[in-house]
C-alpha cells in the first residue's frame, strides 16, 4: 500500500481545509477532512454522545480529555483508510497531553513523509493574532475557542509530529500549495 498521503496539521484557522482541498485538486487525489469523518471512527470504539454531553457540563477540559482516545483512534484509522489522499486533521487531532496517546499518533503517521504543519508565521504570538482575526470572521465562532487555539498553536506535539513546516502569512492559498508541493517527498 502506498504511503503517499499528505497530512495537514495545525491550529484552528491555519488553512488546513483550504489548502487541503486545493492540493487534492492540483494533485488529482482524494481529499479527506477529519472533521467530516471523525465520529464514524469514534463510534468504532464506543464513543457515547451522552457521556460527551455530561463531560461538557463538567467543563471543556473534561470533554477534551474524553475525546483524546477517540481522536488518536481516528488518526490511526484515517491514515490506514486514506493512504493516498490529502488529509486535513482537525486541530485537536495533533495535540496530545498524554505521552502514550502522542506515541500512538507518531506511530500512525511515521510511515508518511509528508506531514505538513501549517502556521501563519514562526512567531507564536504573531500567529495567534493572525489566527484570532481569521476566526473572528466566522459567524458564531465560540469565544472560548480562542484560548483553546492558543493551546493548539503552542503545544509541542504539532512540532513533534510535523516533518515539514510551511508559513502561510502573506501568501495566497495557491502560493502556499506551490511551496508545499516543492517540499513534498515523493
Amino acid at each position: 500500500m502506498s504511503k503517499d498521503a499528505i497530512i495537514l496539521i495545525g491550529p484552528m484557522g491555519a488553512g488546513k481545509s483550504t489548502i487541503g482541498e486545493r492540493l487534492a485538486q492540483q494533485l488529482g487525489r482524494p481529499w479527506v477532512q477529519m472533521d467530516e469523518v471523525r465520529f464514524d471512527y469514534y463510534n468504532e470504539i464506543g464513543y457515547d454522545n451522552n457521556v460527551a454531553r455530561a463531560k461538557h457540563q463538567e467543563g471543556k477540559a473534561a470533554l477534551f480529555t474524553y475525546w483524546k482516545p477517540f481522536e488518536v483512534h481516528a488518526v490511526e484509522r484515517i491514515v490506514a483508510d486514506h493512504a493516498d489522499a490529502v488529509i486535513d486533521f482537525g486541530a485537536g487531532h495533533s495535540v496530545y497531553e498524554d505521552p502514550a496517546l502522542l506515541e500512538r499518533a507518531k506511530r500512525a503517521i511515521e510511515p508518511f513523509p509528508n506531514v505538513v504543519l501549517l502556521l501563519p508565521t514562526p512567531d507564536p504570538d504573531e500567529s495567534l493574532a493572525i489566527l484570532t482575526e481569521r476566526l473572528r470572521q466566522i459567524p458564531d465562532f465560540p469565544p472560548e475557542a480562542f484560548q483553546l487555539n492558543d493551546h493548539f498553536l503552542r503545544h509541542p506535539s504539532n512540532q513533534e509530529l510535523a516533518k515539514i513546516t510551511v508559513y502561510t502569512h502573506g501568501k495566497t492559498p495557491d502560493e502556499t500549495c506551490t511551496e508545499i508541493m516543492g517540499k513534498l517527498t515523493r
